[in-house]
């Protein structure tokens, strides 16, 4: 649905040249929910806004279910952003219209629906979004998560086939966030939209995400499915995030190996055995005895996941290494 090849772009300020993205070459499948996750200034805005060329590419190439985008004049600029919706972080609405007409201004400007067609589309977009009794309140009487409940509904007004998140639940607290996410998920999954999103925050990408790429410094340090990049982080900036998501820290984990014996690894379990009393069989089997030093069991969007990690002692370790790994679990020795 959207590839980048070797897309760059770069400011010019006070006569020099700051690089915002280095050549990123990306692609995002139609359907999927697409995270962007980096901390400020590593490029991710930037890359989500050259995808409708709000921001204008310094070089490369980018192609929008098969169109050109770079390559677009004026006019068809205008008609192919009606086909790609966004959601911004501070909303964005007019203070003097209603809720009703802030959804409709898109299907104003577009000008291809009479006015009783608009108004039918109002009505279906406010009732998906859970707000058809605040049609005629005014944003100044909405909540932020109503506000921007009122601009998911402006985004999907002229029925786009893809839609862009620029930090869509960073000034919400968590409930609202939780609530914005869910709804987001529904739209995917129901319209089928493609959804790419942006934020700094991993329990964003790990709720709602399919795959993610992370960002530092305008570069793309690493990309993939959510379940592999959270559980298997490669690059430093990845595991700083998921360290910081779950409260770990390399130092502490250190300082405890220091203090238990045995071969110590680390367990991830995925979908099914997840649940299953794998540890207990295993160590019957094998004669082994196992200390938990550090876990977490969650869900990554609808897959349940978890991660253990556990010192071996005794017994048949090598065996009981063997028997997890048949049974579908991830095994990652880190100490032998």
């Amino acid at each position: 649905m959207i590839e980048f090849h070797d897309v760059h772009k770069a400011y010019a300020v006070n006569g020099q040249s700051i690089v915002a993205l280095q050549p990123s070459t990306l692609q995002v499948q139609p359907g999927e929910i697409f995270g962007l996750i980096g901390h400020s200034g590593a490029g991710k805005s930037t890359l989500l806004r050259l995808i409708n060329r709000l921001e204008e590419p310094s070089g490369g190439r980018i192609v929008v279910d098969g169109v050109d985008v770079t390559a677009l004049d004026a006019q068809g600029l205008r008609r192919f952003r009606q086909r790609v919706g966004m959601i911004f972080q501070h909303f964005n609405l007019l203070a003097s219209k209603t809720v009703a007409d802030n959804v409709a201004m898109p299907l104003k400007l577009a000008g291809e629906l009479t006015k009783a067609q608009i108004k039918q589309r109002v009505i279906e977009l406010l009732a998906r979004v859970g707000l058809s009794a605040h049609a005629t309140k005014y944003p100044a009487q909405l909540s932020g998560g109503q506000k921007q409940r009122v601009g998911i509904a402006r985004a999907l007004a002229t029925d786009p086939k893809i839609l862009l998140c620029d930090e869509a639940t960073s000034a919400l607290d968590p409930q609202t966030t939780a609530q914005v996410l869910q709804l987001l998920a529904e739209i995917n999954r129901e319209l089928g939209l493609t959804i790419v999103l942006i934020t700094h925050e991993m329990d964003v990408i790990r709720r709602v995400c399919d795959r993610v790429g992370v960002m530092d410094a305008g570069v793309i340090v690493e990309q993939g499915l959510v379940s592999e990049v959270f559980l298997h982080p490669q690059h430093p900036t990845t595991q700083s995030f998921v360290q910081e998501s779950e409260g770990e820290h390399d130092l502490e984990l250190g300082e405890l190996y220091q203090q238990v014996a045995g071969r110590i690894v680390r367990l991830t379990f995925l979908g099914e055995t997840t649940y299953a009393p794998l540890l207990g069989q295993v160590a019957r089997d094998t004669g082994v005895d196992y200390s938990i030093l550090a876990g977490r069991i969650g869900r990554i969007k609808d897959q349940a996941c978890g991660q253990l990690t556990v010192a071996l002692t005794g017994g048949k370790e090598l065996l009981a290494e063997q028997q997890l790994r048949a049974a579908g679990v991830h095994v990652e020795v880190l100490r032998p």
